[in-house]
């Protein structure tokens, strides 16, 4: 897990992803089944957000070998033979983790007593290993071709806008998540979020500005 911790953390717009990352090792050997949940759900969020940012359409109802399918195609591997071979078996592997979830889910079609104790006892250690890692290659090179190909632009300073402009979003961002203490220091959040992601604070001030413009027209 340490090495898909650390795409995510390198790559700020995964960030959400550390979600998933958390669930699966909190109760990998406790609930594999939730474990594999979320593995699965992993996978999926990545591909629908390759998919999303690439403008390709994913029906609601799409399994997620047609998710990562189409993530594969939207980052242009449609055109090489051995890759889509490649990425139509990783697909094939990833629905069948779909189904194997379904059959050791805790919820799936109910479950008596007994197949709620036994379900976790279905699959081995060594396959509870190979799923998981699986999972964590998978995700790790879906991630890592991606913003090979599709870089973010640095934001130029010129390009900027400014902290100090935009006081009623800062304050408004602070009261939702407060002061943040590290020793001696302390920082608001708008200051955190300005300086360490600026593409997510110009997107989020500029969500706040819509629905403050919203709430006027009404």
């Amino acid at each position: 897990m340490e090495k898909l911790k650390s795409i995510i953390a390198q790559y700020g717009r995964w960030n959400e992803l550390k979600d998933y990352v958390d669930r699966i090792e909190a109760h990998v050997d406790s609930d594999f089944s939730h474990a594999f949940e979320n593995a699965k759900s992993l996978l999926e969020t990545i591909g629908k957000e390759i998919c999303k940012i690439k403008g390709v359409d994913i029906a609601v109802t799409a399994t997620m070998q047609s998710i990562l399918k189409k993530a594969f195609i939207a980052m242009g591997y449609s055109s090489n033979y051995l890759v889509v071979q490649i990425s139509n078996s990783l697909a094939t592997i990833a629905q069948n983790m779909g189904e194997l979830r379904n059959e050791i889910g805790p919820t799936s079609h109910g479950r008596s007593l007994e197949e709620l104790r036994e379900r976790n006892n279905k699959i081995d250690n060594l396959t509870k290993n190979f799923l998981i890692d699986s999972t964590v290659i998978l995700s790790c090179f879906l991630i890592q071709t991606f913003e090979s190909k599709n870089p973010r632009i640095p934001v130029t300073t010129q390009d900027k806008i400014k902290f100090s402009e935009h006081e009623d979003f800062n304050e408004f961002w602070d009261d939702s998540f407060g002061e943040f203490v590290m020793g001696n220091y302390s920082y608001q959040a708008s200051e955190i979020l300005y300086s360490v992601d600026y593409p997510a604070y110009e997107t989020e001030c500029k969500v706040y500005m819509n629905g403050e413009e919203d709430k006027n027209d009404s």
